[in-house]
């Protein structure tokens, strides 16, 4: 779609809600203004005394459409403030005159970004009731009722959590960059241990480096982990000796004795032996998951998984018998070769093993996987619909509540990915991560760092190097940045 900019450079704004309106369509910004002709979309941005208005013009499919939108001016001397209420006008032309001609509004309306919490959290903060921060949501941005009311039951989950958190506490998180095999939707950074075996051991002595880097920043700086979490890729992946060298180290470097959450993907059932639960136990880790993703045996052959979906049920029963009472399963609507049906039974074989947690995630073609890359027949933007529905009335039917969710680019129908709990069961970290309650410190390949500055309303993210090798090989920097994180 060709956009022409008049009035500002607001090109991020304008592309988001391109993205979300138009998802196949990419932006291309003509030099002069575009003559009225399909796939056109004029953005004008006009600062008078009293208003600032927002004017949209798209030309689709035969037809013009007009938008305007209004705000107060703000103070030159407030640019984040300022920049944030002038592009809000602009994307909510922008949406009036993209759903005017699509005749169809998204589920989440006219928010864009990957975290929709934030708005009813600062309404909640502010004193607003629940009631009125999923009126705004609706009213103001269009949100589909469905979707304000999981955005501020997670708001208030987030307040809940934060009223826990002391002064001076951090989550850390180790990535693990390794499977057993790499799922067709998958774009984390993450191998195939097949393929990478010669890559383990050395990967695993430069993580353990950055652990005493990082526990003597932590120490230096006068923090305190409060949550720890092991992703990947799939950390079982690891051998039990494996496991055991890695969490020894954790638990020499870095002092864990404020840490109330414990948590390692143990994802893949595959991967999940009664030798390694049992080291994770005696390490203090006191949640797994152990993710289906689905339960369709054919649709686990269609996203190159090697289990079938009775080895789910087995490693479960692996994890009760080790000693944890706190277990998290994952599914995914809009798997290739699944449907309605498969997925509720999907959901109801998870949910009669009675997990604490059930994280339903909407798939997301990205750039990196095999399936963006192989194409092929997915489930259609209603029935992932009609999937996420069920789901939010089935969960909610049996007790549990939503308490984090997020959005990612190129979801199927523009949907979300929610994290359900039982009471007392919601996992601390998801919550810290995905609302930025406090910093977190992340090591390994592709892990970001996070230092959240609350008085200074800012966070700071520190990269580390993408993928094993470079991440091996950049050894020195990536210590040198840990220990220097706090001014150490």
């Amino acid at each position: 779609m060709k956009l022409y900019l008049i009035g500002h450079d607001y090109k991020y704004a304008a592309e988001q809600m391109l993205l979300t309106l138009f998802p196949d369509e990419r932006p291309v910004y003509p030099d002069t203004p575009p003559a009225p002709e399909d796939g056109t979309l004029v953005l004008r941005l006009s600062k008078g005394a009293s208003w600032v208005t927002a004017t949209a013009r798209l030309s689709w499919r035969g037809a013009t459409y007009t938008a305007l939108r209004r705000c107060r001016p703000a103070s030159d001397d407030a640019p984040l403030e300022r920049d944030r209420a002038y592009q809000r006008v602009l994307k909510l032309a922008f949406y009036r005159v993209g759903t005017r001609a699509l005749g169809a509004q998204p589920p989440w309306g006219a928010l864009t970004g990957v975290r929709p919490v934030k708005l009813p959290e600062r309404d909640l903060r502010s004193g607003k009731t629940p009631e009125a921060a999923r009126r705004r949501l609706e009213r103001e941005y269009f949100v589909a009722p469905a979707r304000s009311r999981l955005a501020v039951d997670c708001a208030l989950a987030t307040l809940a959590a934060q009223t826990s958190l002391r002064d001076g506490d951090v989550s850390l998180y180790l990535g693990i960059p390794f499977c057993p095999t790499r799922c067709a939707y998958c774009s984390f950074i993450s191998a195939d241990v097949r393929g990478s075996l010669g890559l383990v051991e050395p990967y695993l002595a430069a993580l353990t480096e950055e652990l005493a880097a990082a526990g003597a920043a932590l120490a230096a700086a006068g923090h305190t982990v409060r949550a720890v979490y092991v992703g990947g890729g799939t950390p079982t992946t690891l051998t039990a000796p494996q496991l055991d060298a890695l969490l020894t180290a954790l638990g020499r470097h870095v002092d864990l004795s404020s840490c109330a959450e414990f948590t390692v993907e143990a994802g893949r059932p595959d991967t999940v032996t009664a030798e390694k639960l049992s080291v994770l136990r005696a390490h203090g880790v006191d949640r797994v998951s152990v993710n289906p993703q689905t339960m369709e045996d054919a649709v686990l052959t269609a996203i190159g998984r090697r289990h079938c979906a009775a080895d789910i049920p087995a490693a479960n029963a692996l994890a009760r018998a080790a000693g944890f009472d706190c277990i998290n399963m994952d599914l995914i609507a809009g798997l290739p070769q699944d449907s309605f049906d498969g997925f509720c039974r999907s959901l109801d074989s998870v949910l009669s093993m009675s997990p604490e947690n059930v994280t339903v995630h909407t798939l997301a073609l990205k750039r990196g996987s095999r399936l963006m890359a192989q194409g092929g027949a997915l489930p259609a933007g209603d029935e992932v619909a009609r999937m996420l529905d069920h789901a939010d009335k089935t969960l909610r039917g049996r007790g549990y509540a939503p308490y984090y969710l997020y959005r990612q680019k190129y979801m199927s129908g523009s949907f979300e990915n929610v994290g359900w709990a039982l009471s007392g069961k919601e996992n601390l970290y998801n919550i810290c991560m995905m609302e930025e309650l406090h910093s977190v410190l992340a090591l390994g390949a592709g892990a970001v760092t996070k230092l959240v500055d609350h008085a200074a309303g800012s966070i700071r993210r520190i990269a580390n190097p993408k993928y094993p090798y470079e991440y091996i090989d950049q050894l020195p920097s990536v210590l040198a940045r840990k220990r220097a994180l706090w001014g150490a």
